[in-house]
């Protein structure tokens, strides 16, 4: 028996990916799929699609990762339908029809319904989440037959504006908070409305910064001659962030975790005070935070700075 050829080893692989991801396939799955056409070593996603919504999810590769966690905490927004009149067990279009109901609404009614959800509101998590009790995901025990109790949760409704309705689909534009469940918000404006709902279709336009104007599809990604030229610098994950040029010996110093104290050195300092991206050269060395008196407190460091 002939012996497996040696797996070809992963190449150290820097950047983001703005993916479009495709519907039916978990943001998991269409990581493993990018990764593999990239041959990178070292990748995560910035929060997570759901398998039946589509657009943008951006792939973090090699020191990208270490600012996923800033997407994972910024705003989304989101472009979704909603079905009135028909709910299902998981809140979307892969669930089990529960109630089926007529619909008669109006636009007025609808612009009423929507008026209550915006700004900051209380959302009860869906059984068919992955949010974990006792170790186990949520939508475990819904697959089982077992509903839990489950705490509302504070998150924002910044916008939330009526796009269209053609009974019984109604067109909406989100953009939230962290944490917010769109498929939640979907049924919460039919039982507002009377008549119940699930969501239709699900789509992120936008993830903090970025936006769907650069996404790119698995299957053109997986047929580019140069896959890796699809990829964004690290610091577009960092880009409402101020920014701050070291000299040579700051640089030096920022790299090896000190303290910088700015005030009396020839570097712009931002006016306002909070977390900024740090470069040298045009290169990108870190994150930092800058604090009273011009204080620079290194945050996350970059392994091999990043060309700007």
């Amino acid at each position: 028996m002939n012996a497996r050829p040696p797996k070809k080893p992963r190449d150290l692989v820097d950047g983001v990916l703005l993916l479009d991801k495709p519907v039916g396939l978990s943001s998991n799955d269409a990581l493993i799929k990018a990764k593999r056409v990239l041959n990178a070593k070292k990748a995560g996603h910035t929060g997570t699609l759901d398998p039946f919504a589509t657009g943008l999810l951006p792939l973090c590769f090699g020191e990208a990762t270490k600012f996923s966690q800033d997407l994972l905490e910024a705003d989304k927004t989101y472009e979704a339908t909603v079905h009135l009149g028909i709910m299902t067990t998981t809140g979307d279009t892969e669930g089990e029809l529960i109630e089926q109901r007529e619909v008669d609404v109006t636009r007025e009614q609808i612009e009423a319904a929507l008026a209550r959800f915006r700004g900051p509101i209380f959302q009860v998590p869906p059984m068919y989440s992955a949010l974990k009790r006792d170790g186990k995901a949520l939508y475990e025990y819904a697959r089982e037959g077992i509903t839990l109790e489950r705490d509302a949760r504070p998150v924002t409704i910044h916008g939330l504006s009526l796009v269209d309705y053609t009974a019984p689909f109604l067109k909406i534009l989100v953009t939230c908070s962290k944490g917010t469940y769109v498929r939640v918000l979907g049924e919460d404006i039919g039982a507002a409305l009377g008549v119940g709902a699930h969501l239709n279709a699900l789509r992120r336009i936008q993830v903090g910064p970025l936006s769907i104007e650069k996404m790119i599809s698995l299957e053109d990604l997986q047929a580019h001659a140069e896959p890796l030229s699809l990829l964004a610098p690290v610091d577009a994950l960092l880009a409402s962030f101020p920014a701050v040029e070291l000299t040579p010996e700051l640089a030096k110093r920022f790299l090896n975790g000190q303290r910088l104290a700015l005030g009396k050195e020839e570097v712009r300092v931002p006016a306002e005070l909070g977390r900024v991206r740090v470069y040298h050269d045009g290169k990108l060395l870190g994150t930092a935070n800058l604090q009273e008196y011009a204080i620079l407190a290194p945050e996350r460091l970059i392994a091999a700075p990043q060309t700007a």
